[in-house]
């Protein structure tokens, strides 16, 4: 899947990135219709907050859009949060179009 990955105000190593690229593509064992995605990683300014790595994902599906956003103390962390928040969003699309049919 085509994922643009964009760090906010931060250089992201590649590492990171490639981590990114493997869970998000685990999506695609749920739901192949994912056209491609878009992956902010931000840092929050919040000092007295230990959770300040925020992850935010959006897939663009058929006729629509999925979003997910976490709060964790690592990307890694708030990027396995995110991706099971869209894994729950892509299973119900997936048995609402079945429904539909």
């Amino acid at each position: 899947m085509k994922l643009q990955i964009h760090s906010v105000h931060f250089d992201a190593d590649q590492k990171l990135l490639d981590f990114i690229q493997r869970r998000v593509d685990k999506l695609e064992t749920f739901y192949d219709n994912i056209l491609e995605g878009e992956v902010y990683l931000r840092l929050t300014k919040d000092s007295d907050h230990r959770e300040n790595k925020v992850v935010e994902i959006k897939l663009y599906i058929p006729g629509n859009s999925l979003f997910a956003k976490e709060h964790a103390h690592s990307f890694e962390e708030a990027t396995d949060l995110t991706v099971e928040a869209l894994r729950r969003q892509v299973k119900k699309r997936k048995e609402k179009q079945s429904v539909n049919r």
